[in-house]
């Protein structure tokens, strides 16, 4: 009876299809496990081998929790809508719907082929409109919701209208227009228009105007990895910034929440730091600060009021409105030619370029308040609008960026903490004794900090402030394959569809270029877009993320048709229990799926606040590049070894036509027909590729089909090699060539049960207690392996364990099948197979896992060293349970003792226990 592993595993997959092995209830007695994997985006390049190191790592736990007694929900969808399906759509000429069933189908069959335990009949897709439906509907939630921060949570906009009826917005400040102010009778007395107006400023899911990058030679709108140095990416062509509407989600309101649910989850500190930073919560003070020969004041928010004495210039965003408004006629023409040069600039290229100094003078100053020192007012591209309040008091002695930028435009600098400037660089301490700072002079800087804040609340032109980096999540896109808004413009006011007429599906087009001015295609459709006179749908889509924020409710409830998910069922089955993903995901997604729990928990429709409990991020799997060399001008080729001899390009080549190291030279000429009459110059009779470590991409010809890896070892094997490869978490290089040992192992172990011959050879003779020790050392390092994600060494426990059975020559069913249920997460077809022909009949996926008896490994005797007079002379196994009498009687009667004594009596014999025995003469 041979391992014939194509076989065994068509066989199971079928079997496991038919009879619903992996459908999961949402009504069970036994304890819930909610695992998930971060759902693929269905790319027309398919899976490759890095791929399913999550879903494997899920798969493995999901079964060994099914093991272990736990009703497991371990689904799988697709990440469906979004801008990388409308690109290749574009490129291949064909429909987005089109290109994603077919990519969706692909991915479908290179799963099936792993054998993983998914129920498939909760399978999400975000470009189905019937899931669609729940993300416009929740959509609608946050749109008519708005953040109370008195009672902390979301609520609907109908309790914030009554408020204003009341007593106007005196205890609700806007969070849109911190200027907006009324009372109960200015609010009754506003129009509908006007009420509607003010309510978007408050709405969780709202309107503004934003920039966006608008490309006129390509007619579109384009995403910031789109822009490159102020030109498009593709053709080149010149990007600006342009004012849009656009549509946002108020996250700002939750970032003090979302910082303290970081502390309520099992994430990675590296996560949760990162996640901080993100957020970016920082305390200080706003100040109002009078422009010279103007009634209007420059606001700025700064964390180091202490520090006020030794503003040196003050910096606003150049997009802010003031700019425009205090610019001198003098300045005029400088700012206008530094605003269009600004333009051309991504928000990621004016963060990150720290080396690059920028900006102009406006011509205006500011006051200092308690000095009179006039300030001059720059604007400068380090200086975003949407931070604080767009605009910065600069003391270049204490912040490096602000010492470059007064260095580089040559502004006087003002030393407010003696010793600590030395003149050629910032030091941002807190610890010294300020000077030149008028009443904060000797004092201590972390003191001044409160005193100056005091002094400015008492003086009316600032206040004490906690701000976060964090903006507000834009939340539209001028694009095509995304989620339709359920949104009317009646007039130009935005009101919501009526629930009922929900999905509003997106409508068929065959042209995807964008609208005039650069709206979203749908704007071409006019049909679609006029609803009715004076009435149009919105033309934006929704964002890739929409879809992927709230997905884990719909696998609770995916086929209810009146609401996203039962209450009831979302009450069972409640956080997910282990969540797995690459880092890649780590801030944008998980924050705005935890923003939207938190929504839906604060609306009262599902009754949990944080949708992850704990975060495993694995690590990325690196192709292992093969290069090869052609000599400079030539179609000829040369062997790594030999090279230096020659002047060459390395060029990559298709990883799967080399084995290892050695290249198929008939595969490599019928690879591409540029290379169908190349010649080689080998070593040793081979040619020997070069070996490059980089990311696996198809443009670098290092990608592995999995498929290809499951043809010709098996799935079992390739499930089992991709976890020895490492820890779950750390990413490592890809080499197939390692592949061949795990496929090796299997065949030892199935050689246990069966003989190709004599076939079935597992006997029921009584396990010896050195049988029972193997399996008990080997149950107890499984079991605390896979609950802990450390796959790669229960991979080696296995090979440990069934390198000592193969030496004591272990047939023996007491031993061999508790063995292959610990085996069955890892390679499920392999162990059902062999369970069902030690006669069992029901499914190993559902047996009992084997529980770790200490006894059988507890150790009964000790290898104790023996001294004579200090000095060790020999060892012996004494048991361990013996008392000091009969350990002196075994240790005296050695021959070794007895040689040392030399017929002498001892004088004591010193006994410690479990440790060492020492004969004193």
């Amino acid at each position: 009876m041979e391992y014939n592993f194509r076989a065994i595993e068509k066989k199971w997959q079928q079997q496991w299809k038919e009879s619903n092995a992996y459908k999961v209830s949402n009504d069970s007695p036994k304890p819930k496990c909610y695992v998930l994997d971060m759902f693929p985006y269905p790319s027309g390049a398919g899976l490759h081998v890095g791929h399913p190191l999550g879903y494997i790592a899920t798969d493995i736990y999901a079964r060994y929790k099914r093991l272990k007694g736990f009703n497991v929900l371990h689904p799988m969808g697709y990440d469906a809508f979004g801008l990388p399906a409308e690109q290749y759509a574009l490129e291949t000429g064909q429909h987005p719907a089109v290109t994603t069933a077919q990519n969706i189908k692909a991915f479908r069959e290179q799963l099936d082929n792993i054998g993983f335990c998914y129920d498939w009949d909760r399978e999400v897709n975000t470009s189905d409109p019937a899931y669609y439906k729940w993300t416009q509907w929740i959509f609608l939630q946050l749109f008519e919701s708005w953040y109370n921060r008195i009672s902390g949570k979301a609520e609907p906009i109908s309790t914030l209208t009554a408020i204003f009826e009341q007593e106007g917005n005196i205890h609700h400040g806007c969070p849109g227009d911190r200027q907006l102010a009324f009372t109960a009778a200015d609010w009754k007395s506003y129009s509908e228009k006007q009420q509607r107006e003010v309510l978007m400023q408050y709405r969780l899911a709202f309107l503004d105007y934003a920039e966006v990058n608008w490309c006129a030679a390509l007619g579109t709108v384009l995403a910031n990895d789109e822009v490159i140095n102020g030109v498009s990416e593709r053709g080149g062509f010149p990007v600006v910034k342009k004012k849009m509407r656009q549509w946002f989600l108020r996250i700002t309101e939750y970032a003090n929440r979302l910082l303290e649910g970081l502390e309520t989850v099992q994430f990675s500190d590296a996560m949760k730091e990162m996640q901080r930073n993100w957020i970016g919560k920082s305390q200080g003070a706003e100040i109002k600060f009078a422009l010279k020969g103007s009634d209007q004041f420059l606001e700025v928010y700064t964390t180091r009021p202490d520090t006020i004495f030794g503003v040196d210039f003050m910096v606003i965003a150049p997009e802010h409105e003031l700019v425009q408004q205090i610019t001198t006629a003098a300045q005029k023409a400088d700012i206008e030619k530094y605003l269009e040069y600004v333009q051309s600039r991504s928000e990621r290229e004016r963060m990150s370029d720290v080396k690059q100094i920028t900006g102009c003078f406006t011509g205006a100053y500011a006051i200092n308040p308690f000095d009179g020192r006039e300030i001059p007012v720059w604007t400068a591209e380090y200086v975003l609008a949407g931070y604080g309040t767009g605009a910065i008091m600069a003391v270049p002695c204490g912040d490096q960026r602000d010492f470059a930028f007064a260095r580089h435009f040559n502004i006087p600098i003002t030393n407010i903490i003696g010793e600590a400037f030395n003149g050629e660089e910032a030091n941002p301490t807190k610890d010294a004794k300020l000077q030149n700072s008028g009443f904060l002079n000797g004092m201590d800087m972390k003191t001044a900090m409160d005193v100056v804040i005091s002094k400015l609340e008492e003086m009316k032109i600032g206040k004490r402030q906690i701000n976060y980096k964090m903006r507000d999540a834009g939340f539209s896109r001028q694009r095509y394959w995304g989620e339709p808004f359920p949104i009317v413009f009646k007039d130009g006011v935005a009101y919501p569809l009526d629930e009922k007429d929900l999905p509003l599906e997106l409508p068929h087009v065959e042209n995807y270029k964008p609208g005039e001015e650069g709206e979203g295609p749908l704007a071409n459709i006019t049909d679609w877009v006029n609803v009715a006179p004076g009435e149009k749908r919105e033309t934006n889509t929704m964002p890739g993320y929409a879809g992927s924020s709230w997905y884990f409710l719909r696998y609770m409830d995916p086929h209810n048709s009146t609401t996203f998910a039962d209450r009831k069922v979302t009450d069972y089955w409640n956080q997910v229990d282990v969540y797995v993903g690459g880092t890649e995901h780590a801030v944008g997604h998980l924050l705005y799926s935890r923003m939207w729990t938190k929504a839906l928990y604060d609306l009262g429709h599902i009754g949990f606040d944080e949708p992850f409990k704990s975060l495993i991020n694995q690590g990325m799997i690196g192709g292992s590049s093969r290069l090869v060399y052609r000599i400079r001008g030539t179609q000829q080729f040369v062997s790594y070894g030999l090279k230096d001899q020659y002047e060459t390009d390395p060029l990559h080549v298709d990883v799967n036509i080399v084995d290892g190291l050695e290249m198929d030279l008939e595969a490599f000429k019928n690879w591409k027909s540029d290379y169908a009459d190349a010649t080689f110059i080998l070593e040793d009779g081979k040619y020997i590729c070069g070996v490059q470590l980089e990311k696996m991409s198809k443009r670098l010809f290092n990608t592995v089909n999995p498929n290809d890896l499951v043809n010709k070892f098996g799935a079992d094997t390739f499930r089992m090699y991709e976890m020895f490869l490492g820890p779950v978490e750390q990413s490592k290089p890809w080499d197939t060539k390692g592949i061949e040992g795990v496929h090796r192992f299997l065949k030892k172990l199935w050689r246990l049960f069966a003989d190709e011959n004599k076939g079935l050879i597992v006997t029921n003779d009584a396990a010896t207690p050195e049988e029972l020790k193997v399996l008990h050392k080997t149950i107890n390092k499984i079991d605390g392996d896979t609950s802990s994600f450390s796959y790669n060494t229960a991979v080696s426990q296995f090979m440990i364990c069934v390198n000592e059975l193969a030496t004591m020559k272990c047939h023996k069913r007491a031993i061999l099948e508790p063995l292959l249920i610990l085996l069955t997460p890892y390679a499920p077809h392999f162990a059902e197979e062999l369970w069902h022909q030690l006669g069992n009949n029901s499914s190993i996926l559902d047996a009992a896992y084997p529980v770790y008896d200490e006894s059988f490994t507890k150790e009964s005797t000790f290898n104790y060293p023996i001294a004579v007079n200090g000095k060790t002379r020999t060892e012996m196994g004494l048991p361990l349970d013996a008392d000091n009498s009969t350990l002196e009687k075994e240790v005296l009667a050695s021959e070794v003792v007895q040689k040392w004594l030399e017929g002498k009596a001892p004088k004591k014999v010193i006994i410690v226990k479990g440790r060492m025995i020492n004969v004193v003469i």
